[in-house]
């Protein structure tokens, strides 16, 4: 059980933590926040067979793709939680330390260069985008992030169950 909970809160907690970077870097920096109602269409489509889009903006937008979207974004967080428990064991959580989830952050930047980037029509690593560099700069900083978050969020869920 400890491991469930402690994925479930250590994920969404890392996951909220990059959205609020996201709003700050919006707010700060001009620089827009993935619209996770495209990703829900997306994996919609994906469900449906098409995995490769030339604009995912451009594709035919499907019920309910933003709350979709939203709950991918935060089980996402939560699975990558989960393997970093799966890897370095309860004990990690119990006593986080910085690296393991800095590796599984930056780790994590593989799904969007080699998976969602494409699919949505960005290329393999935003190679397709105006700033392909840029973009990745981003995704690296987003996920690192991550990293810190998961580091962060262990902690929180270790006090959580009583650690």
């Amino acid at each position: 059980m400890d491991y469930l909970v402690g994925s479930v809160l250590t994920g969404a907690g890392a996951t909220a933590l990059i959205d609020m970077w996201a709003v700050a870097r919006k707010r700060l920096l001009g620089i827009p926040a993935l619209d996770y109602g495209l990703v829900g269409r997306w994996l919609v489509h994906l469900a449906r067979g098409r995995f490769r889009h030339a604009r995912i903006a451009a594709s035919p937008p499907v019920r309910g793709e933003r709350p979709i979207g939203w709950m991918a974004h935060y089980l996402i967080g939560v699975v990558f939680a989960a393997a970093l428990l799966a890897i370095w064991g309860l004990d990690w959580m119990r006593q986080p330390t910085l690296a393991p989830a800095l590796t599984v952050g930056l780790a994590s930047a593989a799904a969007p260069f080699f998976l969602m980037q494409p699919g949505m029509g960005a290329g393999i690593a935003a190679s397709r985008t105006p700033r392909p560099n840029a973009a990745r700069a981003q995704t690296l900083i987003t996920h690192a992030l991550f990293g810190l978050g998961l580091y962060i969020s262990a902690g929180a869920a270790n006090l959580f169950l009583g650690g």
